[in-house]
């Protein structure tokens, strides 16, 4: 039986660094994950958006 976390990378809006990894659950949220997190690039909180 397939998985039904898919794990995603994170990638900050503003510069393009992929900071996090996280996963999500496939059947509840078919649409591509957006957060607020903290760029350390950026040195702020930043919209992180999936990567794929």
């Amino acid at each position: 039986m397939a998985s039904k976390r898919d794990q995603v990378i994170l990638r900050c809006s503003v510069c393009g660094d992929e900071n996090y990894i996280s996963t999500r659950n496939k059947r509840n949220h078919p649409n591509k994950m957006e957060i607020k997190k903290f760029c350390p690039k950026c040195n702020q909180m930043t919209l992180h958006k999936e990567k794929k």
